[in-house]
């Protein structure tokens, strides 16, 4: 289960996030511009749906462990350069 927060308004928009597999769970901060939620959703989609589709994103490659604590949305194609390109998929599934 992934839980998204809207903690800030301003730009870039502030997130708290709880993913809980199994009896575990972990918390993260994630930031995710305006104008990067639009590009990356083509304007479709609420900025809440882009972070639980980034972290459904990260959870088929990685353990909830290994996701940082604090990061800006934009880092995913840093570790994993693909991101842009399979996010729409991500996106049309939830």
């Amino acid at each position: 289960m992934i839980k998204v927060e809207r903690v800030s308004d301003g730009d870039p928009l502030g997130f708290d996030v709880v993913v809980r597999v199994g009896s575990g769970e972990t918390r993260h901060h994630v930031t995710l511009a305006r104008d990067t939620c639009k590009r990356l959703t083509m304007g479709t989609h609420t900025p809440e749906h882009c972070v639980t589709a980034a972290f459904q994103f990260l959870l088929d490659r990685e353990p909830k462990e290994s996701i940082l604590s604090h990061f800006d949305v934009t880092v995913i194609s840093r570790y994993f350069p693909e991101f842009e390109r399979e996010l729409p998929r991500y996106l049309s599934r939830s």
